[in-house]
């Protein structure tokens, strides 16, 4: 009987960066570019390969991007202008062109959705589901695999909005993480028919980590003129949980009655996959989110350490939920570049920094 190698994984010996920032927010994009410059610039440099890799299926060139980016640039200036001085204050700290900045912060609207890079796994148990009355969300990020080097973990103390925790990498807005209102936000990319010029997803995901209650973080989530969607699973310190399944002018919203909720790349409610985009190119992600639930319901009752586990299952190796790079097409090639368990109730996560079953997890708390 033949099983599927598990293949090597990068192996960090280090936890990821970490970073704490604090003022206005055009003073925090200038910390987090100044802290981590190299990062930040490594990421320009891997969004660039990136479109030169998939120009065959994009016919578009950087120089075209930065272009194309502005278009967007307009509505994110009408309904979040604090969040593009936040982007102008990283492209500044790391010594970047904020075109270049805001390519990498529209990629997904830029490239169409044609790319497929992100092939996430996210979930979340509440205080009635695990094992210590806590209330526990997880999540693994995939992306392109040279990006892996410039993750960031990033402590914020903004100005006038709550402080937060937040995974993020390179130039990008921070989107994953929770506040200290006790809002978790993970994100699944989604892809919608209807994709349009406006407020781009990583402007929408940013603005949800300032939300004060859950109606709040719904109203950032389902703001007007959106330029499409991703799925929000969205989770609160009382053990409340939803995924909001978005795309540019159609949401729908799931609620976990049993206490727990899975989400990956394809979309759940029957109405949204109505205009879901090239199905078929989602079947790993169906193998993913069926995979997760089985998991997830051989416990009535989950930890930390057991929603670590299902982040390093290898069932459907490579593109398992701790998905492996392979080799081949430089378009095709994608990993999981981080794995994070939240203890929404301790206001602690715990992060592992590459492929999570070849490495430690590391904790960081909340300070508020």
């Amino acid at each position: 009987m033949f099983k599927n190698e598990i293949p090597k994984a990068p192996i960090h010996n280090s936890p990821p960066r970490f970073i704490e920032v604090a003022g206005s927010h055009h003073q925090m994009g200038s910390q987090i570019g100044e802290a981590a410059r190299h990062q930040l610039q490594h990421s320009v440099e891997n969004a660039r390969k990136l479109l030169d890799a998939s120009f065959s299926s994009i016919q578009l060139t950087w120089e075209q991007a930065k272009t194309h980016a502005k278009k967007y640039l307009p509505f994110a200036e009408e309904t979040y202008p604090h969040y593009v001085d936040e982007m102008r204050g990283i492209a500044e700290g790391a010594n970047l062109n904020f075109d270049d900045v805001l390519v990498v912060n529209c990629m997904e609207e830029i490239a169409g959705d044609t790319l497929h890079l992100t092939h996430c796994t996210s979930m979340a148990v509440n205080n009635e589901r695990s094992s210590n009355g806590h209330v526990l969300a997880a999540h693994n990020e995939d992306w392109y695999p040279d990006d892996e080097d410039d993750v960031l973990i990033i402590s914020a103390k903004p100005n006038e909005e709550p402080p937060f925790l937040s995974m993020t990498y390179g130039a990008l807005l921070c989107n994953v993480g929770f506040n200290a209102y006790g809002i978790t936000q993970l994100i699944d990319s989604v892809y919608p028919s209807d994709i349009r010029f406006g407020l781009p997803r990583l402007l929408v995901s940013r603005a949800v980590l300032a939300s004060q209650r859950i109606t709040d973080a719904f109203a950032r989530i389902l703001v007007a003129n959106r330029a499409a969607g991703y799925n929000h699973l969205i989770v609160h310190e009382s053990g409340e949980i939803y995924s909001v399944e978005v795309s540019s002018k159609r949401f729908e919203m799931l609620y976990a009655r049993d206490g727990s909720m899975i989400h990956t790349n394809h979309y759940l409610d029957p109405q949204m996959k109505l205009i879901e985009r090239n199905p078929e190119h989602l079947l790993s992600s169906r193998a993913r989110y069926f995979r997760a639930l089985r998991l997830l319901g051989q416990k009535e009752k989950h930890s930390i350490e057991s929603l670590q586990a299902i982040q390093q299952d290898h069932v459907n190796v490579p593109k398992s939920i701790c998905n492996h790079d392979i080799i081949g097409e430089p378009i095709d090639q994608h990993k999981t570049i981080c794995a994070l368990v939240i203890d929404l109730t301790e206001r602690e996560m715990h992060v592992a920094w590459g492929n999570p079953c070849q490495n430690q997890y590391h904790t960081y708390k909340l300070n508020a």
